[in-house]
């Protein structure tokens, strides 16, 4: 096997420790419309942690340079600037993937359950063309890594729930994906209204976008100026449900997209909600052509995240990683390989 296509990356392991291993690409010879990509950014997202003790290459949110392509491409060449994210493929032959929702294709390849060497945290890996996509000029690589997972999930929730500029939008959580439900909700034209447990983070919060900032810590109750159209629910965990739908219109639609694997059941107040005729959804990333306008609304609106950048080392992803679970980061990571360099020191 040619070594273009055996690349490293960080993987984890049923211990939960970082390891440092080859991940292999089958096939000597790019083939179809498949893209040799070499990584320069990775993002870190949370939902990373929940893979840890699985043997999987780590990371969804690269972003790299075109090394390579296979006959049939038709829209990318050498050089160009590309992302991948949670979403790898689906079989383009169901209803889901005949209607633009191929992330809930039954046979959809995701992060984590599926091409379990084609991660992030890596020098490279081999992508479909047709589930690349293009970064703006405009866009930063460190800043785009981010928006191939973070970004996109809430820009999808936003797109698929037809949440208007008159619209008033609550953002619970203000940690990596929260920071950006603010930004993007104050350029869609909203009035937003922040949530947090303790004040710390409003002057940022405000900075970022917010209206109005409510501290939740040690109350039963919540009360905002006017009650809110929607409701943005951004933290990986369960909150106390029946205290948000207290500051939610009638009709109003609190959407989760924290990724949750505790087992625990959302306790909603089912009288509440059927007396109100409220709504309770999920979202989850988004399709390819969600991802596509993103990418667009993100560099018109010059939204960008703000990121702590580390050169990509198993020791740098073990720090952030333990950082990242002690909730000691503003806002997320992104760590870099020096493709300018012989070897990256991943």
């Amino acid at each position: 096997m040619s070594s273009q296509f055996t690349e490293t990356g960080l993987r984890g392991g049923k211990d939960g420790i970082v390891q440092k291993r080859f991940n292999v690409f089958e096939g000597d010879a790019l083939t179809g419309n498949l893209v040799h990509v070499k990584v320069t950014h990775c993002g870190l997202c949370f939902t990373d942690t929940h893979f840890l003790k699985k043997d999987i290459c780590l990371g969804h949110e690269p972003v790299g340079v075109v090394e390579s392509l296979g006959p049939d491409c038709k829209q990318l060449k050498k050089g160009d600037v590309v992302q991948w994210g949670y979403l790898h493929s689906s079989c383009n032959q169901c209803e889901m993937c005949w209607t633009g929702k191929e992330v809930l294709c039954a046979k959809r390849s995701m992060y984590g359950y599926a091409d379990k060497d084609l991660g992030g945290f890596s020098t490279g890996g081999v992508v479909r063309e047709d589930y690349l996509f293009k970064v703006p000029d405009s866009i930063s690589p460190a800043h785009a890594s981010v928006l191939s997972c973070g970004g996109v999930t809430v820009f999808s929730a936003m797109y698929n729930n037809n949440i208007k500029p008159t619209d008033r939008v609550g953002v619970v959580g203000l940690g990596g994906l929260g920071h950006l439900a603010l930004k993007t909700a104050h350029a869609w034209g909203c009035h937003v209204t922040a949530f947090s447990r303790t004040n710390d983070k409003e002057e940022e919060a405000r900075s970022f976008g917010a209206h109005e900032f409510v501290t939740t810590k040690g109350k039963e109750t919540l009360s905002v100026e006017n009650k809110l159209d929607f409701l943005l629910v951004t933290v990986s965990g369960q909150v106390d449900w029946k205290m948000y739908y207290s500051v939610m219109k009638p009709r109003g639609r609190i959407i989760a997209m924290g990724v949750d694997h505790s087992g625990q059941g959302a306790n909603l107040p089912y009288g509440q909600m059927l007396s109100q005729e409220m709504s309770f959804a999920g979202s989850l990333v988004a399709s390819r052509q969600v991802h596509a306008l993103m990418l667009e609304f993100f560099a018109r609106h010059a939204i960008t995240p703000v990121i702590e950048e580390m050169e990509m080392t198993k020791e740098n992803l073990e720090t952030a990683i333990e950082r990242l679970e002690k909730g000691d980061v503003r806002y997320r990571f992104v760590l870099y390989n020096k493709l300018d360099k012989a070897e990256p020191k991943i």
